[in-house]
Protein backbone atom coordinates (compact mmCIF):
# COMPACT_ATOMS: atom_id res chain seq x y z
CA UNK A 1 0.00 0.00 0.00
CA UNK A 2 1.39 3.37 -1.03
CA UNK A 3 1.40 6.40 1.24
CA UNK A 4 -1.44 8.00 -0.72
CA UNK A 5 -3.54 4.82 -0.47
CA UNK A 6 -2.86 4.59 3.27
CA UNK A 7 -3.96 8.19 3.77
CA UNK A 8 -7.11 7.64 1.71
CA UNK A 9 -7.94 4.54 3.74
CA UNK A 10 -7.29 6.50 6.94
CA UNK A 11 -9.79 9.16 5.90
CA UNK A 12 -12.34 6.42 5.15
CA UNK A 13 -11.84 4.95 8.63
CA UNK A 14 -12.39 8.35 10.22
CA UNK A 15 -15.41 9.09 8.06
CA UNK A 16 -17.02 5.77 8.96
CA UNK A 17 -16.28 6.32 12.69
CA UNK A 18 -14.39 3.04 13.00
CA UNK A 19 -15.12 1.59 16.49
CA UNK A 20 -11.44 0.91 17.22
CA UNK A 21 -10.48 4.48 16.41
CA UNK A 22 -13.37 6.03 18.34
CA UNK A 23 -12.79 3.94 21.46
CA UNK A 24 -9.07 4.73 21.49
CA UNK A 25 -9.96 8.41 21.18
CA UNK A 26 -12.45 8.15 24.05
CA UNK A 27 -9.90 6.51 26.36
CA UNK A 28 -7.29 9.12 25.43
CA UNK A 29 -9.62 12.03 26.17
CA UNK A 30 -11.03 10.49 29.35
CA UNK A 31 -7.62 9.72 30.84
CA UNK A 32 -6.06 13.03 29.77
CA UNK A 33 -8.99 15.13 31.04
CA UNK A 34 -9.09 13.30 34.37
CA UNK A 35 -5.34 13.66 34.88
CA UNK A 36 -5.42 17.31 33.80
CA UNK A 37 -8.11 18.08 36.36
CA UNK A 38 -6.22 16.37 39.18
CA UNK A 39 -2.91 17.93 38.15
CA UNK A 40 -4.51 21.39 38.06
CA UNK A 41 -5.90 20.94 41.58
CA UNK A 42 -2.43 20.01 42.83
CA UNK A 43 -0.14 22.01 40.56
CA UNK A 44 -1.78 25.45 40.67
CA UNK A 45 -1.63 25.76 44.50
CA UNK A 46 1.95 24.48 44.44
CA UNK A 47 2.93 27.05 41.84
CA UNK A 48 1.23 29.86 43.78
CA UNK A 49 2.97 28.76 46.98
CA UNK A 50 6.39 28.83 45.32
CA UNK A 51 5.68 32.20 43.73
CA UNK A 52 4.25 34.00 46.74
CA UNK A 53 5.81 32.45 49.86
CA UNK A 54 9.33 32.28 51.23
CA UNK A 55 10.21 29.25 53.36
CA UNK A 56 13.27 27.10 54.08
CA UNK A 57 14.08 24.97 51.04
CA UNK A 58 11.95 27.05 48.68
CA UNK A 59 14.72 27.46 46.09
CA UNK A 60 15.45 23.74 46.18
CA UNK A 61 11.74 23.02 45.74
CA UNK A 62 11.55 25.34 42.74
CA UNK A 63 14.58 23.73 41.13
CA UNK A 64 13.10 20.30 41.81
CA UNK A 65 9.76 21.18 40.24
CA UNK A 66 11.38 22.66 37.15
CA UNK A 67 13.67 19.65 36.83
CA UNK A 68 10.73 17.25 36.99
CA UNK A 69 9.08 18.98 34.03
CA UNK A 70 11.71 17.30 31.87
CA UNK A 71 11.40 13.86 33.46
CA UNK A 72 11.07 11.13 30.79
CA UNK A 73 7.65 9.53 30.77
CA UNK A 74 9.15 6.06 30.94
CA UNK A 75 10.79 6.93 34.27
CA UNK A 76 7.42 7.90 35.74
CA UNK A 77 5.95 4.73 34.27
CA UNK A 78 8.76 2.60 35.70
CA UNK A 79 8.42 3.97 39.24
CA UNK A 80 4.65 3.60 39.31
CA UNK A 81 4.81 0.19 37.65
CA UNK A 82 7.02 -0.98 40.52
CA UNK A 83 4.53 0.44 43.03
CA UNK A 84 1.41 -0.99 41.34
CA UNK A 85 2.77 -4.42 40.40
CA UNK A 86 1.63 -7.42 42.45
CA UNK A 87 4.92 -7.50 44.33
CA UNK A 88 4.83 -3.74 44.93
CA UNK A 89 3.51 -1.93 48.01
CA UNK A 90 0.33 -0.85 46.18
CA UNK A 91 -0.26 -4.13 44.38
CA UNK A 92 -3.17 -4.99 46.65
CA UNK A 93 -5.26 -2.33 44.90
CA UNK A 94 -4.86 -4.08 41.51
CA UNK A 95 -4.53 -0.82 39.62
CA UNK A 96 -1.99 -1.97 37.05
CA UNK A 97 -3.32 -2.15 33.48
CA UNK A 98 -6.40 -0.08 34.29
CA UNK A 99 -7.43 3.44 33.26
CA UNK A 100 -7.06 4.45 36.92
CA UNK A 101 -3.35 3.61 36.85
CA UNK A 102 -2.94 5.64 33.67
CA UNK A 103 -4.69 8.62 35.27
CA UNK A 104 -2.46 8.44 38.34
CA UNK A 105 0.66 8.16 36.19
CA UNK A 106 -0.26 11.04 33.91
CA UNK A 107 -1.21 13.18 36.91
CA UNK A 108 2.23 12.70 38.45
CA UNK A 109 3.79 13.37 35.07
CA UNK A 110 2.15 16.75 34.50
CA UNK A 111 1.87 18.23 38.03
CA UNK A 112 5.40 19.68 37.77
CA UNK A 113 4.52 21.29 34.43
CA UNK A 114 1.37 22.90 35.83
CA UNK A 115 3.25 24.08 38.92
CA UNK A 116 6.15 25.51 36.92
CA UNK A 117 3.89 27.37 34.48
CA UNK A 118 1.76 28.71 37.35
CA UNK A 119 4.91 29.79 39.19
CA UNK A 120 6.03 31.80 36.17
CA UNK A 121 2.56 33.23 35.59
CA UNK A 122 2.05 34.37 39.18
CA UNK A 123 5.65 35.49 39.59
CA UNK A 124 5.35 37.85 36.63
CA UNK A 125 1.96 39.25 37.72
CA UNK A 126 1.66 42.85 38.83
CA UNK A 127 2.08 42.85 42.66
CA UNK A 128 -0.21 45.87 42.84
CA UNK A 129 -3.21 43.63 42.17
CA UNK A 130 -3.01 42.00 45.60
CA UNK A 131 -1.91 45.23 47.28
CA UNK A 132 -4.88 47.12 45.88
CA UNK A 133 -7.30 44.39 46.92
CA UNK A 134 -5.95 44.43 50.48
CA UNK A 135 -6.14 48.23 50.55
CA UNK A 136 -9.82 47.91 49.73
CA UNK A 137 -10.32 45.63 52.71
CA UNK A 138 -9.77 42.19 51.22
CA UNK A 139 -8.15 39.50 53.33
CA UNK A 140 -4.96 37.79 52.20
CA UNK A 141 -6.95 34.89 50.74
CA UNK A 142 -9.41 37.22 49.03
CA UNK A 143 -6.51 39.19 47.54
CA UNK A 144 -5.01 35.95 46.25
CA UNK A 145 -8.36 34.96 44.76
CA UNK A 146 -8.49 38.35 43.04
CA UNK A 147 -5.03 37.77 41.59
CA UNK A 148 -5.98 34.34 40.26
CA UNK A 149 -9.13 35.80 38.74
CA UNK A 150 -7.06 38.40 36.92
CA UNK A 151 -4.79 35.60 35.69
CA UNK A 152 -7.67 33.33 34.65
CA UNK A 153 -6.85 33.32 30.95
CA UNK A 154 -3.25 32.44 31.69
CA UNK A 155 -4.45 29.60 33.91
CA UNK A 156 -6.65 28.34 31.08
CA UNK A 157 -3.52 28.31 28.95
CA UNK A 158 -1.74 26.28 31.63
CA UNK A 159 -4.58 23.76 31.62
CA UNK A 160 -4.59 23.53 27.83
CA UNK A 161 -0.82 22.97 27.82
CA UNK A 162 -1.21 20.18 30.39
CA UNK A 163 -3.97 18.47 28.41
CA UNK A 164 -1.98 18.74 25.19
CA UNK A 165 1.00 17.18 26.93
CA UNK A 166 -1.08 14.26 28.17
CA UNK A 167 -3.30 13.47 25.20
CA UNK A 168 -0.18 12.75 23.12
CA UNK A 169 1.68 10.87 25.89
CA UNK A 170 2.89 7.32 25.21
CA UNK A 171 5.28 5.99 27.86
CA UNK A 172 3.05 6.08 30.94
CA UNK A 173 -0.02 4.97 28.98
CA UNK A 174 1.83 1.96 27.58
CA UNK A 175 3.61 0.87 30.77
CA UNK A 176 0.71 1.33 33.19
CA UNK A 177 -2.18 0.65 30.81
CA UNK A 178 -0.73 -2.26 28.87
CA UNK A 179 -2.41 -1.24 25.59
CA UNK A 180 -5.36 -3.58 26.20
CA UNK A 181 -7.89 -3.38 23.38
CA UNK A 182 -11.22 -1.99 24.51
CA UNK A 183 -9.87 -1.12 27.97
CA UNK A 184 -6.66 0.92 28.05
CA UNK A 185 -5.72 1.35 24.41
CA UNK A 186 -5.22 5.04 23.60
CA UNK A 187 -4.55 6.82 20.33
CA UNK A 188 -0.80 6.90 20.93
CA UNK A 189 -0.44 3.28 22.04
CA UNK A 190 -2.65 2.17 19.16
CA UNK A 191 -0.50 4.13 16.68
CA UNK A 192 2.62 2.40 17.99
CA UNK A 193 0.96 -1.02 17.76
CA UNK A 194 -0.56 -0.60 14.30
CA UNK A 195 2.68 0.81 12.90
CA UNK A 196 4.59 -2.22 14.19
CA UNK A 197 1.96 -4.47 12.54
CA UNK A 198 2.25 -2.62 9.25
CA UNK A 199 -1.35 -1.37 9.30
CA UNK A 200 -0.47 2.14 8.17
CA UNK A 201 -4.04 3.04 7.23
CA UNK A 202 -5.27 2.56 10.79
CA UNK A 203 -2.13 4.19 12.20
CA UNK A 204 -2.66 7.25 9.99
CA UNK A 205 -6.34 7.39 10.97
CA UNK A 206 -5.38 7.40 14.63
CA UNK A 207 -2.71 10.02 14.00
CA UNK A 208 -5.10 12.29 12.13
CA UNK A 209 -7.63 12.03 14.93
CA UNK A 210 -4.92 12.91 17.46
CA UNK A 211 -4.08 16.02 15.44
CA UNK A 212 -7.77 16.93 15.26
CA UNK A 213 -8.03 16.60 19.03
CA UNK A 214 -5.07 18.93 19.52
CA UNK A 215 -6.61 21.39 17.07
CA UNK A 216 -9.95 21.20 18.85
CA UNK A 217 -8.41 21.95 22.23
CA UNK A 218 -6.63 25.01 20.89
CA UNK A 219 -9.78 26.23 19.12
CA UNK A 220 -11.75 25.92 22.35
CA UNK A 221 -9.07 27.90 24.20
CA UNK A 222 -9.08 30.55 21.47
CA UNK A 223 -12.89 30.73 21.49
CA UNK A 224 -13.01 31.04 25.28
CA UNK A 225 -10.33 33.73 25.58
CA UNK A 226 -12.51 36.77 24.78
CA UNK A 227 -15.23 35.42 27.05
CA UNK A 228 -12.78 35.38 29.96
CA UNK A 229 -12.03 39.06 29.59
CA UNK A 230 -14.03 41.62 31.58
Amino acid sequence: MSLAQALAAAVDLLWSCDPQVMHAAWVSVYVALSATGLATLAGVPLGVLLARRQFPGRNAAEIGVKTLTAMPTVVVGLVLYALFSRSGPLGVFELLYTPAAMIVGQTFLVVPLVAALTLTLVGEADPRIEATAQTLGASRWQALATLLYELRYGLVGVTVAAFGRLVSELGVALMLGGNIRGVTRTLTTAIALETSKGDFALAFALGLLLLLLALGVNLVAWWASPKLLP
